[in-house]
This record gives structure tokens, sequence and C-alpha cells, in this order.
């Protein structure tokens, strides 16, 4: 019920997408719609305690809360305008995928109030727009690098800079924003070039989110070496560190292996400190040297041919690295806290609203335009599952009665050699008189050819059987239970997804089914029974489809859940007596055991 309740209080709320904010006018009408963006750093969202300037905030677009209806391919007409409804806003595209439902988008916010949350806005559907994301303007020009990871099979910088790194290169899918770098070893080498260049008693940021796979001792995720000068960040068994030269940060909570965090240093002012979910966790009091050669990804920069190193190299950081930032300056502790709480799966800077249509599309024109389509995404979703739960149910089936067919079989030889050793089965097979059925299909006949091949590789024609020998061969002859009991149960959570969301996506059509009739009646000043009638059952059938895949899918699940099962007892069943036979037959203990012929 509460489920119910919720879908239709959604669906509700759907009939106000027609309505624009009357206090922001559209920004240009060959744009057919726009989504509200809330950025909210006060106290009710990402409580960042202070105002930030230029920000690059990540939009990450899913189908919770974008609909991807009416985009242009790949995401070139989306725009982003500012509060003012006028300034348009630079923005860059990292990933977009509207089949899977995704996209990642940096936007360049001008400006973030610590206390009052401003609305942006993001238009799209203007199939003739060119694309605009630009990554080398999204990020302002202290940023010397930045490395989405996104590319595929070659990491680039964003920025102007152009610092490309180099070295092996493996994408990390399911990153903590789309797709990241692979650590296992071997690093990834930034350039030595003079926008990396650190002066000495110089700024910089190095930002980053990691996921380490194997906690181990000095690992050394980002480091410099020239000389005796040393500027490393890393994990000391999970434990955040940064060295720069002999002085190295004071320990803090370690981070768990298989989780992502982010991690982030800065310099300035004789100052280095060390951020870990975006929040100051410890800091040494130094200056960092002058540093101008390449600097590392995942392992420690080896010391110079025949130099002596002051301190030690560190281990390679094995694990996996996301959206790596370096800059010129000292970024200020609210925005590495913006970062981090913004970037994650979970954002408390970033809220989205409802859709909204351009102004002279009335709100059943728009209504009617689009039910045709989810109509059809409702009759196509419903038909492809119920195509694919009676091809799975027809071929279970059809599988389960062979199955069935030829385990009786083989059971009616098994009983005819009772009393007689157990490998009079063999001899049939040998002579070609087992019947084609039971040596193809029965699922006894091959827990009885593994044991046979386990007795043949034991010699236990000429040794007998031990007890711990015995206990194998009835492993072996488990292990192929659980391995059938698994292809039997393949393909059938379909049958159990069909069961529990074909009602939804029925009752779902209803409801978009009757939200148009009410509509239409309202428009047309109607409400007689004839006006809403025909509309009223049209709805319906959308839930009356939806019941008609779930409940042929629900008695074909138990039937052949009813079937696998039967089948699997017999296996058991067989099993407990075969191996039950070899320790009479077989059992070295047994004052005569009779012996089995030798396989030809």
């Amino acid at each position: 019920m509460q489920r119910l309740l919720a879908l239709l209080l959604f669906c509700l709320s759907m009939c106000t997408l027609g309505t624009a904010r009357a206090d922001t006018p559209w920004w240009q009408a060959d744009w057919k719609y726009r989504k509200p963006i809330t950025v909210d750093a006060g106290p009710n969202g990402a409580a960042l305690g202070g105002n930030l300037g230029r920000t690059p905030v990540l939009v990450r677009l899913h189908t919770g809360n974008f609909a991807f209806d009416g985009v242009a391919d790949g995401g070139s007409d989306i725009r982003f305008i500012g509060a003012d409804g006028r300034t348009v806003l630079n923005h860059q595209v990292e990933q977009y995928d509207a089949s899977l439902g995704m996209a990642l988008i940096w936007v360049d916010v001008p400006a973030i109030s610590g206390t009052a949350p401003q609305t942006l806005w993001m238009y799209y559907g203007n199939a003739g727009a060119p694309a605009a994301g630009n990554g080398q303007r999204v990020f302002d020009p202290d940023y010397s690098a930045v490395y989405h990871f996104a590319e595929g099979n070659e990491p680039r910088d964003t920025t102007a800079y152009v610092n490309h790194p180099s070295g092996p290169f493996k994408a990390a899918d399911g990153a903590i924003i789309g797709r990241g770098a692979q650590l296992a070893g071997q690093p990834l080498h930034l350039p030595g070039s003079p926008s990396l260049a650190i002066a000495a008693n110089g700024a910089m940021t190095v930002s980053a989110w990691i996921k380490p796979a194997q906690l181990g001792p000095d690992q050394a995720v980002y480091s410099r070496r020239e000389g005796d000068n040393v500027l490393i960040i890393g994990l000391d068994n999970g434990v955040p560190y940064v060295r720069v030269n002999q002085q190295r940060s004071q320990p803090v909570p370690a981070l768990a292996a298989g989780q992502w965090a982010h991690l982030a240093v800065t310099a300035s002012d004789g100052a280095v400190v060390l951020y870990v979910g975006g929040r100051e966790a410890t800091r040494i009091e130094a200056s960092l040297p002058a540093l101008a050669g390449e600097a590392l990804l995942g392992a420690d920069v080896a010391p110079a041919a025949g130099a002596t190193a002051a301190v030690a190299m560190a281990q390679p950081f094995l694990g996996d690295i996301d959206e790596v930032r370096v800059s010129k300056v000292a970024r200020p502790a609210t925005q590495l806290l913006a970062d981090a709480s913004a970037q994650g799966a979970e954002s408390r800077l970033v809220a989205f609203g409802e859709d909204e249509q351009s102004a002279g599309v009335s709100h059943f024109g728009f209504i009617l335009k689009a039910m045709p389509v989810d109509a059809w995404v409702v009759v196509a979703m419903l038909g492809l599952m119920l195509l694919l739960s009676w091809a799975i149910m027809i071929t279970k089936s059809r599988y389960f009665g062979i199955v069935a067919k030829a385990n009786e079989a083989f059971t009616v030889q098994y009983r005819k050699v009772t009393g007689a050793p157990v490998a009079s089965l063999q001899a049939l097979e040998r002579t070609g008189t087992l019947a084609p059925q039971i040596r193809d299909n029965s699922t006894l006949w091959r827990l009885y050819r593994i044991a046979m091949e386990e007795m043949d590789g034991r010699g236990s024609h000429h040794h007998g059987l031990t007890a711990a020998a015995i206990t194998s061969i009835r492993a072996s002859m488990d292990a192929e239970v659980t391995r059938e009991t698994e292809r039997m149960s393949k393909r059938m959570n379909w049958l159990s997804t069909t069961i529990e969301g074909a009602p939804y996506i029925g009752l779902f059509g209803t409801v978009i089914g009757i939200m148009l009739v009410f509509v239409v009646a309202a428009m047309a000043g109607a409400v007689d029974i004839n006006s809403v009638a025909p509309g009223m059952a049209a709805a319906l059938l959308c839930t009356a489809a939806g019941l008609g895949v779930a409940i042929p899918a629900l008695f074909g699940y138990n039937w052949l859940a009813s079937r696998a099962e039967a089948i699997a007892a017999d296996m058991s069943v067989f099993v407990d007596e075969f191996t039950a036979r070899l320790a009479e037959e077989f059992d070295r203990s047994a004052p005569a055991a009779v012996a089995r012929p030798v396989q030809a």
C-alpha cells in the first residue's frame, strides 16, 4: 500500500510539469525543456561553512532524476544558465549515455554562497544545437592538470596545459565518477612541464579519489623526487600521510580497503596540510622544495642513477584512482570539502527539481505528445517480458522433461544390476547397448560416470577403496549435483523479476492513462461517462496486460521450481545409494571384496 501511494503521489506531481516558474524567464525559445538545479552550500545542503568562488560542480544525471527524453544525441544540446536566467555557464560532458540512463557533466559555477541556495537551469530539447562543452573553460587557469580518466585507453588532461599522462593505463569501470584508472604496480607518469613545476616555498594542491584494493606499508599515491627533494602522498597500511623530505605527517585514522575516499594536500605559507574526506586531518610545518621533474601516480619516483636516496623509496599503490587534480595554488578548505561532498554518489551540494516545458506549449498538448511514447514503452517492455518469460518456461520445461525421462530410464537399468558389481553398467556403454537417451541426457548417468572415472583413477579394482577415497568420490558427485542445480536455476531469476515487475509496469501505464483522461475531460469540459469510459478502459488495459504477463510467469515459476527440486532430490538420493554400494563392495575392511572388471 505504501508503494502504491508513493507511485500515485509521484504521478500527481507530474501534472505540474507544464507550469514554468514565473520568476525566471525562459532563456531561448529554441530549447523546449529545462530542469532546475539547486546548489546549496548552506546548513540544509553541503554545510560548507563559507562562501566559494569559481567552482567546477559535478551534475550527475541518472534515471532517478532525469528522463533523458528529448535530448539530442550525446547531450550536445544541453546548456547551463545561471540564476539570473541569462548567463551561459561553461560545461564539460565527461560521460553521456542515454541508453544506460547516466550522464556526468561538469559545470563552471562563478560563485557559491555558503548561506543562500541558488538555482541554475539546465536547458535541452533543441536537436539543431551544436555541442558546446569545453573542459578547458570549466576549470580555471590555476588548475595545471585535471584527469577524469573517461577517455578510454588514453587518459588526457582536461586543462589547456595538455599535461597528458603516459605509461600503461587500465580503465576501472564503476569508479566514483564514471570511469577511473586501475593502478596495479605500473604508475602513470605526469610530464615534467613548466606548468607542473613547483618553485621552492611555492604553493600547490593535489587531490584525488582513491580506492585501495590491497593495503600495505608505505604505498605512494603521488610522488615527486629531484635530488634530495622528495614529495610523497601515500598510504601506510591504509593510514594517509604526506612526506616532504625528512618530515612526515602524524598518523590519522586508516582508510578501509575497497572503499572510495577523497584525499587532498595543499601547500602554502610554510604549511603542508593533508585533507581526508574534505576535512583537515593533519599538517606539517614545512615548505615545498623546488621540484621540476616528472611526477608519478601510483608509485614512487626512483632516485637518479648512482645517487643515494635520503628517503627510502615507497611501495606502489594498489587500487583505483579517479578525478586527479593538480593546482598551482592552495585551494581553500571549503572548496576541498565541496569536492568531497559533491562528487560522490550522494551529493549534498546539488539537488534537482522537476523538468519544465517551454512557454507556448499547453499542459494538455505536452501530455498528449508524450503519451504515445510512454504507452509504447510500456507495451514494448511488457511484450519483451512476456516473450522472454515464455521462452524460458518452454525451454526449461522441455529440458526438465527430457532429463526426467532419461533419469527414469537410467533408474530402470540401474535397478536391473542390483546385486551385481557397480561397474556393470559400463559394459552396456562399451557394447553400445546403452540407450542414447540415457547417455546424452541423464543427470544420474553423469553422476555414475564421474564416480567411475574417480575409481579408475584410484585403481580400485586392484586395491579396493578406503573410507577417505569413498568420501572423495562422494564429494565429486556432490559437486556435480551443485553444478546441475545451478544449471537448472539459470534464468529463473528473470521469471521472478517478471512476476514482481510486470504489474508495476502495467500500473504505471494505467496511472499515466488516467492522468490523460482527466486532463482531456477537464479541457473539454465534459465529465459524463461516455467521455471518460473509453480512456479509462484503455488505461486499465495496461494493468491487465501487466497481470497477464505476471500470472503465467508465477505459475510457470512454481511448477519449474518443483520440477528442479525433484530432479535435484533424485540426484541426491542416487549419490547416497551409490556411495553406500561402493562402501559395501570396495571397502578394504570387508573380508572379501568383489573385484570389478578393469575398464578397457
